[in-house]
């Protein structure tokens, strides 16, 4: 019989300062008596993907905490989401109701895009994570096959390595290119949805930590996937930034200037999160 997960947590997609945030919450809820790393199952997306390995990593949280808000150094990278990318975006969605169709047309637009060598890329990844190799414990990893628009979930049993894994969950279309795995390419699983929350179907008690929670043409609202869940019998509690978070991170998730500013207000605001967080998992 395979183990039943009873509990899971959810991490969804938000930049460099959505790892921050995401954090600080997490840092600052085990400093309230909540420790959400003893998740059954961890589901991580674009830079939720990031935090899924620090979690089942087994790294103390106030260490990763204490990185999150140092300084940013020299040597990261600044990157913009700007107008003319969106409007790539808002076209590809446009006149399809098929979110794979869509999503297919993004990784069109994401392969032809001039951007920074893959392998450059994945060296970036490679120093975020703590761990090389899949760790203990259900960790899911989303992305989308750049060719078909097919949603894609990596873990332990996929025969993926937890570089390529985590390198495509956060391969933002037209502004990192995207991830070879076994002669595919992929992008962000962000594409899908911010956080995909339908992987924790069947789970009692779901906790989403999500840095962005609307949908936009065919992906998927956080909201509208746990009113799924809920209706299927599941807890679940929702943590989005509050307003100084939101004035934290600032208007570009991509700027590391932000970071430490925006893991430090996630720190803050798992005081007031505390509460509806406890009911659900405890």
């Amino acid at each position: 019989m395979q183990d039943v997960a009873e509990k899971a947590l959810v991490l969804g997609g938000g930049g460099i300062t959505g790892i921050a945030w995401e954090i600080g919450i997490l840092a600052g809820l085990a400093e309230h008596g909540i420790d959400l790393t003893d998740a059954d199952l961890v589901v991580g997306t674009s830079a939720g993907s990031v935090v899924g390995v620090d979690v089942r990593s087994g790294a103390p949280l106030p260490d990763l905490y204490a990185t999150q808000a140092q300084p940013t150094g020299a040597g990261e990278i600044y990157a913009r989401m700007r107008l003319p990318l969106m409007a790539r975006y808002v076209t590809a969605m446009a006149f399809t109701k098929k979110p794979q169709v869509a999503r297919a047309r993004i990784g069109a637009m994401a392969v032809r895009a001039r951007t920074e060598p893959e392998e450059e890329r994945r060296k970036v990844i490679e120093s975020r994570l703590p761990v090389l190799d899949w760790p203990p414990g259900k960790l899911q990893i989303t992305a989308v096959d750049a060719a078909t628009g097919q949603f894609a979930v990596f873990d332990a049993a996929s025969g993926v390595s937890l570089l390529d894994a985590v390198s495509a969950s956060c391969a933002v279309p037209g502004i990192w290119p995207p991830v070879t795995i076994n002669g595919r390419r992929y992008i962000d699983g962000g594409m899908r949805s911010a956080a995909n929350v339908d992987l924790a179907a069947g789970c009692k008690q779901v906790v989403v930590i999500a840095p962005l929670t609307q949908g936009f043409g065919v992906v998927e609202s956080v909201g509208r996937q746990v009113a799924r869940l809920v209706e299927q019998g599941a807890r679940v509690a929702v943590v989005k930034p509050d307003k100084a978070a939101l004035q934290a991170i600032g208007n570009n998730v991509l700027d590391p200037a932000h970071r430490p500013g925006a893991a430090r207000a996630g720190y803050a605001q798992a005081r007031a999160e505390t509460d509806a967080v406890k009911a659900v998992w405890l």
